[in-house]
């Protein structure tokens, strides 16, 4: 008897051990979250998307991008936003033109506090407006290894009606000291008889903070700039 009852057992165990199988082998192959997690010994970063902005933190314009993370001092948030081409009612306009700004918002995730914030903006422009962070230029580093996060943003701004370089910004902050690299954007404009481009643009100063600052900082200026400084 005991020996039937295995016999009509078998179909279901063997059944019960398939669908196991099935939803392991879903599980393994399950796409990551789109959120990027770094960690380093001083700093745990998170990308985040417009969704994980809390609702009591306000900015202005389209989300562009985001981070939050936690070092020594605290767990923070940094928000860049664009935007686009409109008109501001509280600028001045003498020629009818449009404006465009940009912002990027740092906020302390313990009490909502904001700690600093950046607005750039082209105003009363009637030619061709450009106000704009470059793609995946917001940094959050740690380079000095003062467990302090160093937070970096990039935008470019312009108001032109022809062909020449556009004004090209680095900003970083560590904690509430500002750090600054201005200049242009690198153009392509002409050639040379023996086929050589010719190029336009492209240069940038640092401010007395990057002067003085520690010469590692300086260095990854200098290496966002070499990768988005070209139109």
């Amino acid at each position: 008897m005991k020996k039937t009852y295995f016999l009509y057992a078998l179909p279901f165990l063997f059944f019960l051990n398939c669908k196991n199988e099935k939803k392991n082998s879903v599980a393994e192959t399950k796409v990551p979250e789109m959120n990027q997690v770094e960690k380093t010994d001083s700093l745990v970063t998170t990308r985040i998307d417009s969704a994980q902005v809390p609702k009591t933190l306000k900015y202005k314009g389209n989300f562009k991008d985001g981070f939050r993370w936690k070092d020594k001092t605290g767990e923070y948030m940094v928000i860049t936003s664009e935007t686009g081409v409109y008109i501001n009612e509280n600028f001045t306009h003498e020629n009818d033109g449009s404006d465009a700004e940009v912002f990027a918002h740092c906020y302390s995730l313990e009490n909502n506090r904001q700690i600093w914030k950046v607005n750039d903006f082209i105003k009363d422009c009637m030619v061709d407006i450009d106000a704009a962070f470059k793609k995946n230029s917001l940094k959050v580093t740690d380079l000095d290894k003062n467990g302090i996060a160093e937070i970096w943003v990039m935008y470019e701004m312009a108001c032109k009606g022809d062909i020449s370089p556009s004004d090209l910004k680095v900003i970083m902050y560590e904690g509430k000291q500002k750090f600054a690299m201005r200049g242009e954007t690198k153009i392509r404009s002409g050639m040379e008889d023996q086929g050589k481009p010719i190029f336009e643009g492209g240069t940038y100063t640092f401010d007395k903070a990057f002067q003085q600052g520690p010469k590692i900082f300086r260095d990854y200026a200098e290496k966002l700039w070499a990768e988005h400084v070209q139109d």
